[in-house]
């Protein structure tokens, strides 16, 4: 698949936000691909880039010009906490998962993350309708309910590949107590016409919405499908 520039070199430092996943615990878990703890990987710190917040008194505001600006060091805290919570249930770990709801749906917001080599792609994502009634283009709420609409926050394992009403998708099995109705609500990986880039010119600069699934460009879903397949870790959350 052709990745364009920005996507490549854009994410391609954040090896260093994630975490140096380049570092001895990974490059050693190259070889049984099953680290025992993402904690002990070193992560570097960083002001959250959008919106501008100020950072917690714990987390010093440090910009370096060596780590990508556009992952916020909070969320990935967050994602390596639910992996180490969680590592029994997975399969594979050479490519992890973050989405970023703090973005709008105009930003690139769902990074892939290649714990080997540290190489990072960024893409575009919707979120629920349900999480945004009002279509801000902002994620508003989390909800766990059927019916719902609305996308759900937490830690999920990747499932099977199935063709489905956008085409090949990919199930979804949400881990925490924020995500436990994903399989019965459906809550799944696809692409959509919604989700396209062309979308932000022709609808005020935001995507459309999906059903609470994690609606992608089809030529983001194609890389998706190929490095985060199943038995791999996804974490979904919004800072506050």
């Amino acid at each position: 698949m052709h990745l364009s520039r920005r996507q490549v070199v854009g994410g391609g430092v954040a090896a260093a936000a994630f975490c140096a996943l380049s570092t001895p615990a990974f490059a050693q878990s190259a070889a049984r691909a099953r680290p025992d703890r993402l904690s002990d990987l070193v992560i570097n710190e960083v002001d959250p880039p959008f919106p501008p917040r100020p950072a917690p008194a714990t987390v010093p505001a440090r910009p370096r010009a060596d780590v990508d600006p556009f992952i916020d060091q909070r969320l990935v805290a967050r994602a390596r906490a639910a992996f180490d919570r969680h590592r029994a249930s997975l399969g594979r770990i050479e490519t992890v998962g973050i989405v970023d709801f703090t973005k709008p749906s105009a930003e690139s917001r769902f990074y892939l993350l290649d714990t080997n080599s540290g190489r990072v792609t960024r893409h575009l994502v919707a979120h629920g309708r349900g999480s945004d009634p009002a279509h801000t283009g902002f994620l508003q709420r989390f909800s766990n309910r059927m019916g719902s609409e609305a996308s759900s926050n937490g830690a999920y394992v990747t499932g099977d590949y199935y063709p489905g009403r956008y085409g090949r998708s990919m199930r979804l099995r949400g881990l925490d107590h924020s995500n436990s109705n994903a399989e019965a609500r459906a809550i799944v990986v696809h692409s959509a016409w919604y989700a396209e880039r062309s979308m932000l010119a022709s609808n005020n600069g935001m995507l459309g919405r999906s059903e609470g699934c994690f609606a992608l460009p089809y030529s983001s879903l194609q890389e998706v499908l190929a490095r985060l397949g199943p038995g791999h870790f996804l974490y979904a959350d919004r800072l506050v």
